[in-house]
């Protein structure tokens, strides 16, 4: 894998992004295909429904069970970094922080998290003004 930057840091799962999601997409046109051409609409309508229903559960599930878990490791490690690094709790600031914003942070190497913390805080800086002005890119490699 090629050294991680802002401009690299998404990563795709291939059977999920290439190959669920484009049979998916293909069903759904076939079904509305059918659904215009055939005689039996009813039967169409349900077939496009099921499909578009299956789409949009397999998305949310996918998303909401993958990313609420690893929202939570990444605030459980970003509060373990910032007390090593500087001996104080994130805790006294995170309220001041969005979730994007925290996220955001992980990126940062530990030499420069505190003075990035101080930056977001003063600047009220957006997650992705942050991640623009990290110099040191902390990678992110397990990130799903």
């Amino acid at each position: 894998m090629a050294e991680q930057s802002y401009k690299n840091h998404l990563r795709f799962y291939p059977p999920h992004h290439f190959v669920f999601y484009p049979v998916l997409t293909g069903l759904l046109g076939f079904s509305l295909y059918y659904l215009f051409t055939s005689t039996d609409k009813i039967l169409w309508i349900f077939i496009t429904i099921l499909i578009v229903l299956m789409g949009w559960l397999s998305f949310m599930m996918r998303q909401h069970y993958a990313l609420t878990l690893q929202n939570r490791i990444i605030r459980l490690e970003l509060r373990y970094r910032y007390f090593t690094v500087t001996g104080k709790r994130l805790d006294e600031v995170a309220e001041q922080f969005t979730d994007s914003q925290l996220f955001a942070l992980r990126f940062c190497m530990d030499s420069d998290l505190p003075a990035m913390v101080e930056k977001a805080i003063a600047e009220n800086l957006s997650a992705k003004q942050i991640k623009a002005q990290i110099k040191n890119w902390n990678a992110d490699n397990c990130r799903v």
